[in-house]
């Protein structure tokens, strides 16, 4: 095993062959449901019941999931590197593949939380955050504060917490390898530019990508294609 370091940054398409629809993509779920509905913190505030039948319904898609080639091969990156995977996906399906480092951007499906806690009061602390696999949570559930619990997902309109460890990650990285997000959802789109100079960034997406950064080499795949390509290319 070397001493270099990969860090990975993915987004939906990377859980696409998973059956996982994308969000913004044609035919995607916002096409369906308004995401300041049932995905921001006003929308929370608006409506909890409704949020929460959202996110019960992405518990029961992930529960019949399995990881894909894809998530496997990144995985399998940790055989010969140190892999930091950043993930905006809020499923399991990195670590179901074997990822050992897996940094959630924004949240994780399966967990909740009290909707009190988890904020700018508490530094964002996640010790009252706990797993419901892929348990429903209705309006009226509480925490054992007595606070309703609330889905640990970053909302639209919500600090994203982890980011400041995300950039970190990407700084340490002698190889940054972006797979299936299309770089168009902020802050996470701008983290490619904290890799040093010199490292080489390969980006996974099958549509082209106006980065107008000469840094980066993209291979126009979808995912499990694209990562076997990445791969022959890091034996080269």
């Amino acid at each position: 095993m070397t001493d270099k370091r990969i860090a990975v940054l993915t987004g939906a398409g990377v859980s696409a062959e998973s059956g996982l629809g994308t969000y913004r993509d044609n035919g995607g779920l916002w096409d369906s449901y308004d995401p300041m509905e049932v995905a921001s913190i006003e929308g929370w505030y608006r409506n909890r019941g409704k949020v929460l039948d959202f996110y019960n319904m992405e518990r029961r898609k992930l529960k019949d999931a399995k990881p894909n080639r894809a998530h496997l091969l990144i995985a399998s990156l940790e055989n010969d590197y140190t892999v930091d995977v950043i993930t905006q996906n809020v499923d399991n399906l990195h670590e179901r593949a074997g990822s050992t480092h897996v940094v959630h951007l924004h949240g994780e499906v399966t967990k909740v939380r009290p909707e009190n806690t988890c904020n700018d009061e508490d530094g964002f602390s996640e010790r009252s955050v706990f797993d419901v696999g892929y348990d429903e949570v209705k309006l009226g559930d509480k925490a054992p504060n007595g606070v309703q619990l609330r889905p640990h997902i970053v909302f639209f309109g919500e600090a994203v917490p982890k980011l400041e460890q995300a950039i970190d990650l990407v700084a340490r990285a002698d190889i940054m390898l972006i797979v299936g997000t299309s770089l168009s959802v902020y802050p996470a789109a701008g983290l490619y530019r904290y890799a040093r100079a010199g490292v080489p960034i390969y980006l996974i997406d099958p549509k082209e990508v106006n980065t107008f950064d000469k840094r980066i080499h993209q291979i126009r795949k979808v995912a499990t294609e694209g990562m076997e390509e990445f791969i022959a290319l890091l034996k080269d």
